[in-house]
This record gives C-alpha cells, structure tokens and sequence, in this order.
C-alpha cells in the first residue's frame, strides 16, 4: 500500500472512530446537542439532534467499509461543513454565559477552526482505494 493510501485508510478509520462516537452521544446525552442546535432552524430541536446523530454513524460506518469509504469521505466532509453552525452557537452561547469558565469558553472558541483539519481529513479518505483499484 502506498505512502498515500496508509494515510487516506489512516484518517477514514481515525474519523470513523470519532464519528461513531460522536453519533452515539447524540442518543445517550442528547441534552448537551440539543443546546447547540441553531435556534434559527425550525422545529424540535430533538429532532435535530437525533437526525445528526444517526448521520454521524451512518457516515461512520462508510469510513470503515473499503467499498463505501470514497462515499463516506465527502459525506464526511460535507457532514464537518453542515455542523459548523451549531459549534458557531456553542461558541457564542459560551462566551455569553456566567455559568462557562474561560477554559470552556477558549475551547468552545479554539475548537472552530478545528473543522478545517477536519474537512481536509474527510477528503483526504476519500483517497483510500477500494477493493479491486490499486491507486496506479
């Protein structure tokens, strides 16, 4: 296996682990996500949160299924970019609040720009080969 292939099978599985992870605490403590879903978007913000939680895993699981890998990496991507906005209210729902530290509010704050690794890692997957295609 290539220098790139270790690396894209590398980041699927690492982003697996956290999205299957992440995805599972949207059902054992869905308060917390219900906290930072958006208050704009319309409806129950339960919903939300249980419908992220079922994509975090879906995705997940695509990241570790060499056939469905390509697949799960830009739904990967694509999942880190639609997300942003709840880690954007998180945020500013912290730094507002008499009740965070400014621990909490500088990681609520620093942990922004972490999307971006993240999004690169998603695509970065994507270059995992496939059953059958031997990256030439």
């Amino acid at each position: 296996m290539s220098r790139n292939a270790t690396s894209a099978r590398r980041s699927a599985l690492a982003l697996s682990g956290l999205l299957l992870g992440a995805g599972s605490l949207h059902f054992v403590a869905p308060k917390f996500f219900d906290a930072i879903v958006p208050r704009s978007l319309p409806g129950d913000a339960r919903t939300y949160t249980y419908a992220s939680g079922v994509a975090e895993l879906a995705v997940g699981a695509s990241l570790l299924v060499p056939r469905t890998r390509r697949l799960g990496g830009t739904a990967a991507a694509a999942l880190f970019v639609a997300v942003f906005p709840a880690n954007v209210q998180m945020a500013v729902d912290w730094v507002r609040s008499d009740k965070t530290s400014s621990a909490q509010k500088a990681l609520a704050v620093g942990r922004l720009p972490l999307q971006v690794p993240l999004v690169i890692a998603a695509l970065r997957a994507r270059r995992s080969p496939t059953p059958g295609h031997h990256g030439h």
